[in-house]
Parts: structure tokens; C-alpha cells; sequence
């Protein structure tokens, strides 16, 4: 069985059975997204989530708006949104770990993913 990696930006709501069936692709159980705070867009299903960084960076976005993270479809409340990656690794915005550390920003990616994620 092939896996297809499509490294999608949604342009329009998805239904969380589509988010569960595009987790089969790669890990089973969890797909990988980068949300662009300032410009309220989540690219959606590859295999690193500085492949999803560098789409959005190619479609306009800026680093510092992006942001990594993991959800689990399968999941509910807290559990469905992972704020951790390398790309949010940033001393310079004071982002000093994988986890997005402020909570501000984490709210703000929690809004644009439930903007794209229907339950």
C-alpha cells in the first residue's frame, strides 16, 4: 500500500472523518500541521512539519507566524491538539522548547484549526 502525501493548505472546512482518514496515510492515528497565525491558514498532511513550514512559506506566509503542531483525530478536548515541533524551537521569539509556549498563540492555533476542523 502506497502512502500519499498531499501537503495540503485547506482552503475549506474539512470533517474530522476526513482528518481520520488522512492520519491513516502516515501514522496511523496523528497528522502533522503548521497553522500561520497572522494569515489564519493550517497546511495539513506531511511527513515533517518544515515541509508544511516551507509550503506555507512559499504561499506567502512568514516564519515567525508559523507554528507546528500534531492532531489526533481520534481525540477529544486538550488531547486532539499537540503543540509540539522543531519548528517552534525560536530563542528570538522567546519559544525556547518543541511546545508552543505562550498561550495566547496556542489559543490563537486552536481557533484557526477549529475554523477548519469540523466535529
Amino acid at each position: 500500500m502506497s502512502n500519499v502525501i498531499r501537503m495540503i493548505i485547506l482552503e475549506q472546512q474539512i470533517s474530522i472523518e476526513q482528518l481520520t482518514a488522512i492520519s491513516v496515510g502516515l501514522f496511523g492515528d496523528m497528522v502533522k500541521a503548521v497553522a500561520d497565525v497572522a494569515n489564519n491558514k493550517l497546511a495539513i498532511d506531511a511527513e515533517l512539519h518544515s515541509d508544511l513550514e516551507r509550503l506555507l512559506l512559499e504561499n506567502g506566509s512568514n516564519q515567525e507566524d508559523l507554528w507546528g503542531l500534531n492532531l489526533y483525530p481520534e481525540m477529544e478536548g486538550e488531547d486532539f491538539i499537540e503543540f509540539d515541533s522543531l519548528i517552534n524551537i525560536r530563542p528570538r521569539l522567546n519559544n525556547r522548547s518543541r511546545y508552543v509556549e505562550s498561550a495566547e498563540v496556542r489559543e490563537r492555533i486552536t481557533e484557526i484549526v477549529n475554523s477548519f476542523i469540523v466535529r
